[in-house]
């Protein structure tokens, strides 16, 4: 197992660069008078394909050889990584496939075909996910581009909050959602670099908890089949994101469903911008954290803002 380091990063920011936005990073009076703290919210619903996860996929696809490219690539995905995935394969002009849940978001499904993706459907299960993807590879030759336990795609998400750090000085945490663990890989791998002091939480719906369980219990525990509203932080932790999560995470902190929906619309309401469930679990996780994050600076990965509008939580 190849473990990514800090020349990975710095090396997929150079390749990524012409792909990607720098996202903003945004302030909101309200919510710091709400939580105590001081927040600052990394915008990657901004991002190209609306998600972070452009920037670990951007990496994996820009760095194959010529010869892999012909055969393209292809991944199995509940959405966001499925989505940018196909956005980075349409730019490098190659073949993707990638295998869905068929109750996952209608408007991701669309949005991959959007870009030149073919979606394969499986059921809403981790084993039939794996199983159904194993079909598609075995008949295409493509390269696998796992959504989280990648090196290049953990290089790739690091970016993000290198960016962050780059550009909000002294913070005393980061908090990021953690599904498979990709996102908070990358914020590990970075801030343990560049800001050995900023401590790192992961934010977890109470109804897909297995990250937190893993966590206290010291090695993975997997469930196959949760149900969140926050459908982007279904999937286990594996063995790459297991050791960034074991090695530098500070807690895993968990909030419930309809904490969730209100953190989500709260940033609807007073910030103004499109964000998903998954995106809303980090600000539930402050809200009820209060007194660990009050009078601190808070970095607070927005991942994306891939939802269906049609489908709002709170209708």
């Amino acid at each position: 197992m190849y473990i990514p380091t800090f020349d990975d990063v710095l090396a997929a920011e150079e390749r990524i660069r012409p792909f990607i936005h720098r996202t903003p990073v945004l302030t909101s009076s309200y919510l710091n008078g709400l939580t105590g703290a001081e927040l600052f919210f990394k915008c990657e619903n901004f991002q190209k394909a609306g998600a972070f996860k452009v920037r670990g996929a951007s990496n994996a696809v820009f760095g194959l050889d010529a010869e892999t490219a012909k055969k393209g690539v292809a991944t199995h995905s509940s959405g966001n990584h499925a989505l940018s995935l196909s956005y980075a394969a349409g730019r490098r002009g190659i073949p993707v496939t990638v295998v869905m849940p068929r109750t996952a978001p209608e408007a991701k499904k669309a949005a991959v075909r959007g870009y030149g993706g073919v979606v394969v459907e499986c059921e809403p299960s981790t084993s039939s996910r794996e199983a159904v993807f194993a079909e598609v590879v075995a008949e295409s030759g493509a390269d696998f581009v796992h959504p989280y336990n990648d090196p290049r795609v953990i290089a790739g998400q690091a970016t993000c909050s290198r960016e962050l750090i780059e550009e909000v000085d002294g913070l005393d945490a980061v908090v990021a959602p953690i599904g498979g663990g990709g996102m908070i890989s990358g914020s590990c791998l970075t801030i343990s670099k560049i800001a050995p002091h900023t401590k790192i939480y992961a934010a977890e719906p109470k109804n897909a908890d297995d990250a937190c369980r893993s966590f206290k219990a010291g090695h993975i525990i997997a469930d196959d089949a949760p149900q969140t509203v926050a459908d982007g932080l279904k999937v286990p932790l594996k063995e790459l994101t297991w050791h960034f999560v074991s090695n530098h995470v500070e807690d895993v902190l968990l909030a419930e469903e309809q904490e969730i929906i209100d953190a989500m619309y709260l940033t609807w309401q007073r910030m103004k911008i499109v964000m998903e469930p998954s995106s809303a679990v980090p600000l539930a996780t402050i809200l009820k954290n209060r007194d660990l994050f009050a009078g601190k600076k808070v970095g607070v990965i927005i991942t994306g803002g891939n939802v269906d509008l049609n489908k709002l939580p709170w209708m």
